[in-house]
């Protein structure tokens, strides 16, 4: 039984799945949309979600919380100066994942996830 059991592997060890996970989440943050398998944009969306939320304070604490996630400091300069203050006054549902078809060599769903 899986009860209480949270979270997608995506067939991957802990470091690795956690490395796809933050780089991806920047790759969403610096592009605004990005091509992968539906596993993964699900399995990132709330990380996007809860950096857009920390993002929209811009303050100190928010800043080293931000840098503490990701690698490099790109993604954290955007997610406050741009995407922080655009977001504002929405309450929520930051990204859109659009189904795009299934992929050639191994017939994945693949998806688009964008922030709206």
């Amino acid at each position: 039984m899986r009860h209480r059991k949270k979270g997608k592997l995506l067939g991957r060890e802990k470091a690795p799945r956690e490395a796809l996970i933050r780089n991806l989440v920047a790759s969403v943050i610096l592009h605004e949309k990005v091509k992968t398998t539906e596993a993964k944009a699900k399995a990132i969306r709330p990380f996007v979600e809860k950096m857009i939320t920390v993002g929209k304070k811009n303050t100190l604490a928010s800043r080293r919380q931000l840098l503490s996630f990701f690698y490099t400091d790109h993604a954290v300069r955007k997610l406050l100066e741009v995407v922080g203050p655009r977001y504002a006054t929405r309450p929520g549902g930051y990204t859109r994942i659009i189904k795009l078809g299934h992929r050639m060599s191994d017939a994945a769903d693949v998806v688009q996830i964008e922030l709206v």
